[in-house]
């Protein structure tokens, strides 16, 4: 399998009063295409922070990440947006879904918003609510889903682009066990089908060790996680 995302030498501080925190401090990763990979680490070890930076949804301090060969932070603010649109997915712990529109139009909004005809991303939409076990609840919208059903909306989502990377936070942080574990199910089931590569924050044991591989984030850089 070739590199899908390459990180190099990747630093990130935050100032806080007349303090530096350096959350990441010459962090290297490479992440497989169709890999499944898992992030582990202690509350505020950086683990979002990293998501966010893999994903362009913020800039390092100093490094490099190439997601597909393309250098993210090299592209203009608008370019790299464009990209993040169409090449990386995300779910998050809380679903983010908008409350004014329905399951459809939900799945839908990256894909207008990233100049799909509004006739295949209907189409889209539908193949992937379908895809995620909730095709029959298209109309409702998130007050009337349940929140294991609100977050395979947002799976569905983030697989409509048909993105390169679903990068996912927490995926299952907010949901029961026995919801988390059917969740669960469904992204190997679509890694396992689509060849999709995922990403994943998490401090549930069980979803970590069903990935391919584990690293655990401590002192600001990628290590070996412990047994």
């Amino acid at each position: 399998m070739s590199e899908l995302i390459l990180a190099r030498d990747l630093h990130k501080d935050y100032a806080s009063g007349d303090q530096t925190l350096h959350i990441l401090v010459g962090l290297e990763l490479a992440v497989a295409a169709g890999e499944t990979l898992a992030v582990v680490g202690e509350s505020g070890a950086g683990k979002t922070t990293l998501l966010n930076l893999l994903g362009g949804l913020d800039r390092p301090t100093s490094g490099t990440v190439r997601v597909e060969e393309t250098d993210i932070f090299a592209l203009a603010d608008g370019a790299r947006a464009r990209f993040r649109n169409r090449r990386v997915g995300y779910v998050f712990q809380f679903h983010h879904l908008l409350p004014e529109f329905n399951a459809l139009e939900n799945v839908m909004m990256p894909l207008l918003i990233g100049g799909v005809a509004a006739a295949e991303a209907v189409r889209r939409a539908r193949h992937y609510l379908a895809a995620v076990g909730v095709g029959g609840r298209e109309s409702h919208r998130p007050a009337k889903l349940s929140g294991g059903e609100r977050q395979r909306v947002a799976v569905a989502r983030a697989l409509a682009p048909e993105p390169a990377v679903v990068l996912a936070d927490e995926p299952s942080g907010n949901l029961d066990e026995r919801t988390a574990e059917s969740l669960h199910d469904l992204l190997f089931a679509l890694n396992a089908e689509l060849g999709q590569t995922f990403v994943v924050v998490t401090h549930n044991r069980a979803l970590a060790e069903r990935c391919a591989r584990t690293l655990a984030l401590e002192g600001g850089v990628l290590k070996a996680a412990r047994a």
